[in-house]
Formats: structure tokens, sequence, C-alpha cells
């Protein structure tokens, strides 16, 4: 993204949409080049051993940079050296490979390499490189002072006995890495120091995900504005028309720049994508889209308005202009469009919970390849998804073939069903007063004792949707000792259900009460045996085939033989595996962050917070942040009891948690400011860690977490 950034003014450029770098991704990828493309590019991950030829082959390329080598994927590889061989199988018919010398392991692999291809092909004249370093004067380009100040870093490089100088508004390393990639390639492509170092000034940052937010009036808001192509519209687009929580949908779109077609083209393939997708409504910023505003007006479906700039826009703009609809914003960088998000946001303090739906997703794949390909599997979505949200995480699943979705009572199954969940969703905690709106609403609920299945028989004998037996789940009861028919209900039961034409059972199911314990194991095959022997006699009292489900996501990887029909996928779904056996293959799903509010420096002595709980032992630093147990912050972290993440370093709780706030000490975090970024649990600092200082489980963890704390989607 930053080389289209940097590359754009010279040539007309396609490149991968996002992060489309797998084997299906690269191929969508080169489908989108034509002749009037220029420079192309691509980029190419793997994940396990002979897949990068497959790649270059479809690549094909002329330049190669290896970015870096790292442990992401490493589960694939025998070793790091193995992986890096296998990603310059890539650049072996490149003219140049640029890479930083600092990565040993690359520099060596590529030396054996070439001696290695040369021995067997004396012609053999590929691999070079084009190297830089901080460290090693053998590169062909010396880093010779990097200068971070708090907010941009000033890097100075040495070539052919020339200095250069180059300002980046990033600090972090991997910006400063990516940075100087950028710079090699640009030289070789003989593009002025003066102009690189121009073009590096006003880098932006790279938003590679598309955000949804809660918006303005019962609104949502999917912010992907910081380009525009036609490429990454039709993503977006994608994205916005798998959206059921709202039946509208309005696109506001800037003009697309540097298309390097006639705009009648170009807005005439926009207008066909924005009316296969089922756009209701379009807002055009621009005097290109507007000068072709005839493209859009003449569709039927499509309400249109137009603006020459996003200024004029936003001297018009008022909140009762959106209502009850899904909203994309989609516009090129030099349209700020982050000044119409800003309106269109709702109002939240700072606190929010990140929600990575890819992370999600590829949780619910390592689950599938342990399960034998026959095996269903029902996603638990109860208590707001574990505090994911359950629309957008329940949306997400059904899009990629979840096979039933679990709430625990029945007003959750009604919200997915009017939000346009429509796969289905088994409540397990009905009430009789909940009947009316389980029928209606095509829920299934969860049967556990006589008096309920014979009150829910009473409530269908006065509807008509059970001409084909309604759906109903039963629990059996066989060692929980929680809900669920016994075996002394086992005779009244068959004889309740052996004819009965109103009700069909979809499933029957247990839940074990110690599956990730080892030292509980025979437990649990008693469990699964008593259950085995309970749902057969069931079984056979009934005419058409039943679904029986057993295993939790513990026991979806410790009593494979006991997967059934169907598993219940649970807290593993959000990253956390209990039994430790999977959870290198997943990734955490939430992250939990807030801002600093304001820094103090107290004296030793004083005191901090309510009760005056928090007493300095020394001269110290402490910075309030906008968290507190009115957010779902366990109280039993005070005084120490856990810590937060600033700037990368473990920053303690001082005194007694607050409602709305927190206090935590920053002494020995010397470049922290205010409006820093504070993470309470994530990738660096895992939820795992939270609930063992709070000394819980990480659903409790997980599903307190206030409904006040504003949930962000976001995808890549």
């Amino acid at each position: 993204e930053w080389l289209y950034q940097l590359l754009q003014p010279d040539y007309n450029i396609i490149r991968s949409p996002k992060s489309y770098n797998s084997q299906i991704g690269v191929p969508l990828s080169i489908w989108q080049m034509n002749e009037m493309h220029e420079l192309a590019i691509f980029e190419a991950g793997i994940s396990q051993a002979d897949e990068m030829q497959n790649l270059q082959k479809i690549i094909q390329p002329d330049i190669g940079i290896f970015t870096n080598i790292g442990k992401a994927h490493g589960e694939g590889f025998l070793n790091i050296r193995q992986k890096i061989n296998e990603k310059l199988k890539l650049f072996l018919h490149c003219e140049i490979i640029i890479f930083c010398r600092d990565y040993l392991d690359i520099n060596e692999c590529l030396i054996a390499a070439r001696v290695k291809i040369k021995e067997a092909d004396a012609d053999f004249n590929g691999l070079k490189t084009f190297s830089w370093s901080k460290n090693h004067l053998d590169a062909d380009v010396q880093v010779a002072e990097i200068v971070k100040n708090t907010s941009f870093t000033t890097i100075t490089i040495h070539q052919n006995k020339e200095s250069y100088s180059l300002t980046i508004p990033f600090i972090d390393d991997a910006s400063v890495e990516n940075a100087i990639h950028c710079w090699i390639l640009m030289r070789y492509l003989k593009i002025e120091p003066s102009i690189i170092e121009k073009r590096m000034a006003d880098l932006n940052r790279v938003g590679m995900r598309l955000e949804m937010n809660d918006a303005i009036n019962n609104s949502s808001l999917i912010n992907d504005s910081y380009n525009s192509d036609l490429n990454s519209l039709a993503i977006a687009l994608d994205f916005l028309s798998r959206q059921r929580q709202h039946s509208k949908r309005t696109l506001i779109l800037s003009d697309i720049l540097q298309s390097g077609v006639s705009d009648e083209k170009l807005y005439g393939d926009v207008s066909a994508l924005v009316e296969s997708k089922a756009v209701h409504r379009l807002i055009g910023i621009g005097s290109d889209i507007t000068r072709q505003r005839n493209l859009f007006e003449k569709k039927e479906n499509l309400s249109t308005s137009f603006y020459p700039s996003t200024e004029d826009f936003l001297k018009s703009f008022s909140t009762d202009q959106f209502h009850d609809e899904t909203i994309l914003l989609k516009g090129a960088r030099a349209f700020e469009f982050e000044r119409i998000a800003k309106r269109l946001e709702q109002k939240a303090h700072e606190t929010i919970l990140e929600i990575d739906l890819n992370a999600l997703l590829n949780n619910f794949a390592v689950y599938q390849s342990v399960l034998k390909p026959e095996t269903l599997i029902m996603v638990m979505v109860k208590a707001f998804s574990y505090g994911s949200g359950s629309f957008e995480v329940a949306n997400a699943l059904q899009f990629h073939k979840a096979d039933y979705l679990a709430v625990a009572y029945a007003d959750e199954g009604v919200e997915l069903r009017k939000a346009g969940i429509s796969i289905p969703i088994m409540i397990m905690n009905p009430e009789q007063k909940s009947f009316d709106s389980i029928i209606h609403y095509n829920l299934e609920p969860e049967l556990y004792s006589l008096r309920l299945l014979k009150q829910f028989i009473h409530a269908l004998s006065f509807t008509e949707k059970n001409a084909n037996g309604y759906p109903v789940h039963l629990e059996l009861e066989t060692g929980m000792n929680r809900l669920g028919f016994e075996e002394e209900d086992m005779n009244e039961l068959q004889q309740l259900i052996a004819n009965n034409k109103t009700l069909r059972i979809a499933s029957l199911f247990t839940h074990l009460a110690c599956s990730e314990d080892p030292l509980l194991d025979e437990y649990s095959k008693r469990q699964i045996s008593m259950f085995t022997t309970m749902s057969e006699t069931i079984m056979k009292q009934l005419s058409y085939p039943v679904l029986r489900h057993v295993l939790n996501s513990a026991g979806i990887v410790r009593f494979p033989e006991a997967q059934f029909d169907m598993v219940r996928l649970g807290i593993g779904l959000y990253g956390i595996d209990v039994t430790a056996k999977v959870q290198t293959q997943l990734r955490s799903v939430s992250t939990l962050k807030t801002i600093i509010s304001q820094i103090k420096k107290i004296q030793a002595g004083e005191t901090v917070g309510y009760g005056r709980m928090g007493i300095a032992s020394a001269n110290m630093t402490i910075a309030t942040i906008g968290i507190g147990y009115a957010d779902g912050l366990d109280r039993t972290l005070s005084r120490g009891g856990g810590k937060m993440l600033v700037r990368g370093k473990l920053a303690p709780v001082v005194g007694n948690i607050n409602m709305d706030m927190t206090m935590i000490d920053i002494t020995n975090i010397a470049d922290a400011e205010e409006g820093d970024e504070v993470i309470v649990f994530g990738d660096a600092l895992p939820v795992q860690q939270l609930a063992q200082w709070s000394n819980t489980i990480c659903y409790e963890v997980l599903s307190t977490i206030s409904r006040r704390v504003k949930r962000v989607y976001y995808q890549e």
C-alpha cells in the first residue's frame, strides 16, 4: 500500500487488494491486471511448504522484496531456514531482490541458494540482491542513523558515498523498516531522492481492514476511507452486501483518482457494481463523479445526490439524513472522509472492544480441521457472543456456513432473526412466556424436563407451524446435574414423543462436566457412554434421523471419538483453548483498549484515588485511563492486582478501580503521553493473563464487558 501511495504519480498501478496473498488471493489479484497497467505490486504469502512455487508461476515477478522473516505460520515448517528457502522460490528469476542484510538467516539462505543453483547450472545468473543494513558494511545501502521523535522518525541513509535523509510520520519499528524498503525500490526505479523525501513525509497509515462501527440513529458505518479504486470498491461493496442488520444500504463515494480509463467507462463500471450489490442510496462527492451523475440517476431503485467536495457535503449534512441503514464510506485520501466519519459515528467514550473477524474465522477453520468432514458445528453466540457482539459474529458465521447457532434466551434469538440471521438457532434456556416469540421467529427450543415439554406441546396446539413437526432439542442429564431429562423420565418421555406429529426432535445432547480436565476423563467417558445408551433408547421410538451432540470446545480436541453428528463450539471460537492442544493455531479475537486521559506526577507519600488506597512509596508518574468497573473491569485488579500495556510495557494498577476510570503507574514508561493507547487485553497481553490476575475464568472476563463499551468490527 505504501508503494502504491509513493509510486502512483509515476505509474498506472495494479496491486493486491488488501492482503490477497494466498493460493486463492494471488490469482484473484492477477486477474484484475490489464493492458493499461504499467506496474503491478503483488503480495505473496505461504503457510506451509510446497506452496510458493505455484505463486511464482502465477506472478513471475521481475523485482522481489523480501520484507522480513518472523514466527507467523511457523507451524507449517520444520524451522526458520526451511521457511526462508520456501519463500525464496518466489524470487528465483527476479532481476533483483531487495532485503535487509540484518536478517542473518535470509542473507545466509540467499548465499547458499545461489551456490547450490550455480553448481547445477553454471550459467545461472539470478538471485542478485540490493541490500540495506544498520550493522553490516557489506550491504549496498547503509542506514546510518534513525532518530525517533514523538510523532515522526528521521532516517539517514548512505549510498555510494552520498548521504540522504527522509522523514516519515511514524515511530514504530515496522514502519521504519517498511519505509527503507520503499526507499530502496524507488531508488532502483531511478526516482530522485528529493522526490522520495517529499512523498515519504506525506505517507498515510494503511487501513488494511474494513471497520464497522455503530453510527447515528441506529445505523452502522463501514469505514474504508483510506483509498478508492475499482477493485477495493468491489471488495467493500461485497462486505456491505453481506450485512443484514439494516434493510437499507448507503454508499458515500468520492472520485476515483488516476484510474487510467475514461470517466465515462470508469463510472459506468461503478454504476453497474452499485446496482449489482443492491445499494439503495449513493452520495457522490467530487467533480468527476458529479459530471457522470446521469449514469447513476437513471437507475430505478437508486436514490442519488452529488456534491463537488467534502466541504460542500458537510455544509449540507444533517443527522436526520441517516436512519436505520448500513453506510459504506469509501473515499480517496485527498477527500478527507475521516471528517465525514466523525459526523456519522455514534459518540461514545474512548474505551472500545475491537473484534477481529478474520481471527474469528481462522479459529472456526481450526476446529473444522479436527472434525470429520460430515460433522456439523453449532456455534455458541450466547452472552452477546462472549462479549463480542451477537449479530456481527453470527452474520460472519452464517456467511461461512456454520450449521447452527445457539443462544441462551429467546430475546437473543429474536434479535438475530430481526437482523437477518436465517440459519437454525437453538434457545438453550426457553421460558414458557417466550414460547410465542420462539414459534413466531422459527427458533428451536432446548427442552429439558417433562413439564417444559408438555408446556411447549400445548403452545404448538395454537399455531399452524407444526404441520411437519416443530423442531426441538432434548437435553439429557448424564452427570452435569444442571438441566436435562433423567433416566427415570425415559418411559414417559418416549410416550410423549413417539407418535407426536406436532414435534420433530432435531437433536439429542448432553453437557460434559469436565471435558477439559485429564484427571477426570473417566467421568467424561461415563457421561458419553450414558448419553449413548439414553439417546439410542429414544431414537428407537422415532421414524426419522436425529442429530446427536456432546462435545464443547475442549471436548472437540480431547474426545474426537465422541463427535457424533455435531459439536458445539464456544470459547474456542474466540481464541481460547483451555486444553492448550490447539492454542498455537488460534488467534486472539478481542482487544479491549482505552486511552490515557491525563498524566500526573505525584510525590512520595501522596495517595491516589478513593479511600487513599494507592500510596506512592517513591515519586511516581500516574496515568488516568478511561475504563472502570462499569465497563466490566474486575475490581480485584485494583492496587497492583492487574497491569495494562502502554507502549509495549506493563503498567500496574494504582489504588482502587473506579466506576469509569482507573489509575496506572507509568513511572517507567518515560515516553508515554496523554492520548496514548492502553491495552487491557489483546494479542500482546492475553485475556488468559487478565483472568489469572482476576482469579476467574476467561468466559467471565469476556462476557462481562459492558454493552456501553463500543464494539468495532474489522475484517481484512
